[in-house]
């Protein structure tokens, strides 16, 4: 599903390809008349401003573009006989910074920077919405991402932690429920250290969360979690004993969560500062 931007109750496409980030401009040109998008798109393309814009933006973004045929253009631009529609731009010049797609999401799509300029040309308070909303989507997708990246991290050493159990506390006798038994009690010297409490006691206190205890970490719990798996994994493979163990996690854990939450009130100082 692609993500969509809600623009003055305006439904807007979006789409990434090559890396570059597009807008649907059909979607754009229905605040102004739903049943005249190609019409009100093509009066656009007509207009020598916009011809420029779109050519220089395509000599600063893309190496194959065409300059001799985009001086065709732009000598015709203005000229009452002068039409212009997307495809027409695309084939003569190579162009990348629109797209015409059919099928079910189907329309123009124009770069980010190409698309706010297409969006002042309809209505100057209708682009300063979309950029605002544009910028609240990106802000959603970065959390996001940044959150899938420090989750995978934990995984990762979670994995380290996992095997260093298995090839130094796990004997060959133990049934599988006794060897359940043994990770989630190594899981919780981690959750004790870190959160000072037990996955039980964590659920028996929230109930009404869903999830284990980690999934409601935030993200300095999250970098901690994940040095505290991977010296946990180290002291296992040294043989130390688990009361020792999570005393240590502890000190560890206070202390980097110390330096992390105070580096966070240093920026926030410097922020207001400024």
């Amino acid at each position: 599903m692609k993500p969509k931007l809600q623009v003055l109750e305006q439904d807007i496409s979006t789409m990434t390809k090559d890396g570059m980030e597009y807008i649907c401009i059909t979607d754009i040109a229905k605040f102004r008349n739903v049943d005249r998008t190609d019409i009100i798109i093509g009066n656009w393309l007509r207009n020598r401003n916009t011809i420029e814009f779109l050519g220089i933006w395509e000599q600063l973004h893309n190496p194959n573009f065409k300059p001799i045929e985009f001086d065709g253009f732009k000598k015709e631009a203005g000229l009452n006989s002068f039409t212009l529609n997307s495809k027409q731009w695309i084939a003569s010049t190579d162009a990348i910074g629109l797209i015409s797609k059919a099928g079910r999401y189907g329309g123009t799509y124009a770069q980010k920077d190409i698309a706010f300029e297409f969006a002042s040309w309809i209505s100057v308070e209708f682009k300063l919405y979309l950029i605002k909303e544009f910028q609240r989507l990106k802000e959603q997708e970065f959390q996001h991402l940044g959150w899938d990246i420090r989750r995978n991290l934990a995984k990762v050493n979670y994995l380290i932690h996992t095997d260093a159990i298995k090839e130094n506390l796990i004997p060959d006798t133990l049934t599988p429920q006794q060897i359940q038994f043994v990770y989630a009690s190594e899981a919780d010297v981690l959750n004790v250290a870190l959160f000072g409490v037990t996955a039980k006691q964590w659920r028996d206190e929230s109930p009404s969360l869903t999830g284990n205890i980690r999934d409601h970490a935030n993200v300095h719990q999250l970098v901690c979690l994940a040095n505290l798996e991977s010296l946990n994994a180290h002291f296992i493979e040294q043989g130390v004993p688990q009361s020792e163990r999570v005393v240590k996690l502890n000190e560890l854990a206070i202390r980097q969560m110390g330096i992390l939450t105070a580096n966070d009130l240093m920026l926030l100082s410097q922020m207001e500062a400024e």
